[in-house]
């Protein structure tokens, strides 16, 4: 078992850093353009079944991607529930809050660090069951988070794996040691031409 997991395309607020939870943003015609891209990599993955965040952003991104019908919705998908944060930068948190630090202190109003823990946890149990290469569309921080439980790492450590817009990596299992999860791929990006305002968040 195989999981390919994509972040969305590029929106308005990922260009201007503000954290996107429950924001309902649709992809910017960059973003539709980079997610279009993403479709000959995924083709070559043998992909068995395709799981999708709700928010619009990451549907987009599946639909442009060719895999929206084969999709389903899956909840646990995502991202991050900044709650009073929703749509502030980091930067500015930090003038209030000096030394704010999402991994290790949440949200007020939002998702606890424990709290997204044990929702990847509870997704990644769900896909031990699984056969085959399952595509995962989601988010930044979420996927991030994802990928660190995978690994048996602590939540706090997702902040090192940040992920771009219209990224694929690969997380599986060493075949040579099936206790052992491993990250196969990291932060690929398709051959496309960079948004010049393109910035992390």
């Amino acid at each position: 078992m195989k999981l390919c997991l994509i972040r969305h395309g590029e929106t308005a607020w990922t260009l201007t850093g503000q954290h996107t939870g429950v924001t309902e943003l649709g992809l910017t015609a960059f973003g539709e353009d980079e997610s279009r891209a993403l479709a000959p990599r995924l083709r070559t993955l043998a992909i068995t079944q395709v799981l999708v965040s709700p928010r619009l952003r990451a549907r987009q991104t599946c639909e442009h991607s060719g895999l929206g019908a084969a999709s389903k919705i899956e909840p646990d998908l995502s991202e991050w529930n900044y709650g009073s944060y929703e749509g502030r930068r980091s930067v500015d948190i930090r003038r209030e809050s000096p030394g704010w630090n999402i991994w290790r202190d949440g949200c007020p109003g939002g998702e606890s660090p424990a709290s997204v823990s044990a929702r990847a946890d509870r997704l990644i149990a769900r896909l031990c069951t699984m056969q085959g290469t399952v595509a995962l569309f989601s988010h930044g921080q979420f996927g991030a988070a994802l990928a660190a439980r995978w690994i048996g790492l602590a939540l706090v450590e997702g902040q090192h794996f940040p992920l771009h817009t219209a990224s694929v990596s690969l997380l599986g299992i060493d075949p040579h040691h099936t206790d052992r999860r491993t990250i196969v791929l990291w932060n690929e990006h398709q051959t496309r031409p960079l948004s010049p305002d393109a910035k992390s968040m």
